[in-house]
């Protein structure tokens, strides 16, 4: 009897060998996938919310993946210098991106960029997205939406808001606030978010359509007062705050955003892997409270449903930068 279940086993093993070399085959080094270090590159400079969560996911992507995640900030033009690096990087799965919001706004406000946001690479999953919220100086008169909307179409007189610069996430949801509700706010841009956030705390510009991830610390101390969410959904962590559609602006939605892009050309194996090893990796109690900090709505989509979102951001800040007047070259 030991003989016969020895046999079996040896059976049971070869068959296993068989399948695994017909596997290789069908999908060739896909079935292997990963056999190395992965590098996460971040478009975005270290200590800004896309780097926070690159670094709150890579140590659990690694450990689900079984091998290191190295990440590799590239920052610089919006996310255009990491976006050709990547895009000009071998389509084998060991180089992925890490891109937020300006990957679908950069093509809406440029006609000439280093790559085709939609040829140039593969989507593999939307991980979150953290919504702008309207803020505004505790002491500014403005103290609602209805206010802001009947100030904004004083032509004499409308308020401004800050942002981080000409083109930015910020800039633009303050120009989608002016296309939804036919206001004529005024914009003021930064070298950053931060200086821009300062002033508004400081009473030298009244408001700002800033990230709640960025934002949060100062509207829970009382240095900013949030009168709007820019999300579909009112936030988590300001569940009385209304959004700015329930305040009128039907269809107003503003997000900052977080996905994963790879070359294109990667095997499909590698991207689904690659997707499913982000959707497990979100579902990690740990992470989610990490991420729940910050303001960020998790979601872990499929390949296809982040091309279609991208489609849809891309579309959607091209009318409002046409409506706006907004070029970047």
């Amino acid at each position: 009897m030991a003989v016969a279940k020895k046999s079996t086993t040896s059976i049971g093993v070869c068959t296993r060998l068989v399948v695994a070399a017909a596997m290789a085959a069908a999908f060739g080094t896909a079935a292997a996938y990963p056999d190395k270090a992965i590098t996460l590159v971040v478009t975005y400079p270290p200590g800004g919310t896309v780097d926070t969560v690159a670094r709150v996911m890579g140590p659990e992507l690694a450990k689900v993946l079984g091998q290191p995640v190295v990440i590799e900030n590239k920052g610089g033009a919006g996310g255009m210098i990491g976006g050709a690096y990547v895009a000009r990087a071998k389509p084998d799965g060991y180089t992925i991106m890490l891109d937020a919001s300006n990957f679908a706004q950069n093509p809406a406000l440029r006609s000439k960029m280093p790559f085709d946001a939609i040829k140039d690479f593969e989507p593999v999953s939307l991980l979150l997205k953290v919504p702008n919220v309207l803020v505004i100086n505790p002491d500014s008169p403005l103290k609602s939406v209805a206010e802001l909307i009947k100030k904004g179409k004083d032509a004499t007189d409308p308020p401004y808001y800050a942002s981080s610069g000409i083109g930015s996430a910020q800039h633009l949801a303050g120009e989608l606030f002016n296309v939804k509700a036919g206001t004529q706010l005024m914009h003021v841009g930064y070298k950053g978010g931060g200086p821009a956030m300062i002033d508004v705390m400081g009473g030298q510009v009244p408001l700002m359509f800033a990230s709640l991830g960025s934002s949060w610390n100062h509207i829970r101390n009382g240095k900013l007062t949030a009168i709007a969410v820019g999300g579909t959904e009112r936030s988590k962590l300001m569940p009385n705050v209304p959004t700015l559609a329930e305040s009128g602006l039907d269809g107003y939605a503003s997000y900052e955003w977080n996905g994963i892009f790879v070359p294109a050309g990667t095997p499909q194996p590698v991207i689904d892997q690659l997707s499913a090893a982000f959707a497990q990796v979100l579902k990690d109690p740990k992470v989610q409270t990490q991420l729940d900090g910050i303001g960020a709505d998790v979601i872990g989509s499929s390949p296809a449903e982040l091309r279609t979102f991208v489609e849809s951001e891309i579309a959607k800040w091209k009318t409002v930068a046409h409506q706006a007047n907004i070029k970047l070259d």
